[in-house]
């Protein structure tokens, strides 16, 4: 394992961050209008060394969702404080810092979405995937979950799925993962943390078990993009280009807000389609052995499948239309 001695004979790269929130959340579910039930920090320095820590449970005002997985049920959340009591605390604990998280843009939404609740914002503006990182370290993990992290650097998980031992876990597997970056300089994934701007109450349909009283909150509204003003050139070749025109499908998560990631793809001049068809050009997933319907359909119609990282890499040199 890696550690300041094995770095100390290179310069630290100067634009590394001066320290990370390395930051877990349990919440009642993966929706839009879930709630978290549970947060914990670590607090880094510049080098990844842990100054603190922090937990609270919060009180959801509803269902908590699968109790199953974080083991929070009604009875143990009734007398938690809210997260308005909490937001203080937390967002001193990530002021001035680089949110880490391993899947960092669910935990930052949820978290944005809470504070938005709250009429305030996080003091947070750039956020860190550990997934993206050991993209970028091209670490030989077997998928990228938190547990196949851990077990590459040797780090003991002992309660998955609690907030405090997740967080834990994660900063114990950042240090490393750091040190090795700064050792091939190489550059941090980091990526903006936009506070939300459109937000709105509106009355919730109740889910099953849900409390009928919640009031759920929406996201952004839908927004209809422009048509492409491009012929669809075709499917996309390995080793060639993306040009203008190309059909792009994205599925499962990215690291990247896909709203981002659509609005960069439609400036370059590629169709962005919501569905998989032979017409399609290209299908960007990070899981591509997801049996979802647009990977198993993108096999069946032998259409090219790149994940996000290359994806982002070819959208620097998008080819003009013919």
């Amino acid at each position: 394992m890696l550690d300041d001695r094995t770095t100390a004979e290179t310069t630290w790269p100067t634009a590394y961050p001066q320290g990370y929130a390395v930051v877990d959340v349990e919440t009642t579910g993966l929706a839009r209008d879930d709630r978290i039930v549970s947060a914990a920090v670590y607090r880094l320095d510049a080098r990844g060394n842990v100054e603190d820590h922090w937990y609270t449970l919060v009180n959801p005002q509803r269902d908590p969702g699968p109790v199953w997985i974080h083991g929070l049920t009604s009875e143990v959340l009734a007398d938690a404080p809210l997260f308005a009591d909490i937001a203080e605390e937390f967002a001193d604990r990530l002021a001035d810092r680089v949110l880490v998280a391993h899947n960092a843009i669910f935990d930052w939404q949820m978290i944005a979405r809470e504070y938005a609740r709250a009429d305030s914002q996080a003091p947070v503006r750039q956020r860190l995937c550990t997934i993206a990182l050991s993209k970028e370290l091209d670490l030989p993990l077997p998928n990228h979950k938190l547990e196949s992290l851990a077990a590459h650097f040797g780090v003991v998980q002992q309660r998955a799925h609690h907030a405090l031992d997740d967080a834990r876990v994660l900063a114990e597997a950042f240090r490393p993962s750091l040190h090795a970056a700064a050792r091939d300089n190489v550059r941090l994934p980091l990526l903006e943390c936009r506070p939300l701007t459109e937000w709105s109450d509106a009355p919730a349909t109740p889910r099953i078990g849900y409390q009928p009283s919640y009031r759920s909150v929406s996201w952004r509204p839908s927004r209809k993009r422009p048509p492409c003003p491009y012929p669809n050139p075709g499917r996309f070749e390995e080793g060639r280009p993306l040009k203008q025109g190309m059909r792009i499908a994205f599925s499962g998560d990215t690291s990247v807000e896909r709203e981002l990631l659509e609005d960069r793809a439609i400036e370059a001049g590629l169709h962005i389609a919501t569905s998989v068809s032979r017409l399609t050009s290209l299908l960007v997933t990070n899981d591509p052995d997801a049996a979802t319907s647009k990977t198993v359909k993108a096999k069946a119609y032998g259409t090219p499948i790149v994940d996000e990282a290359a994806f982002t890499q070819l959208l620097r040199d998008v080819a003009p239309a013919d």
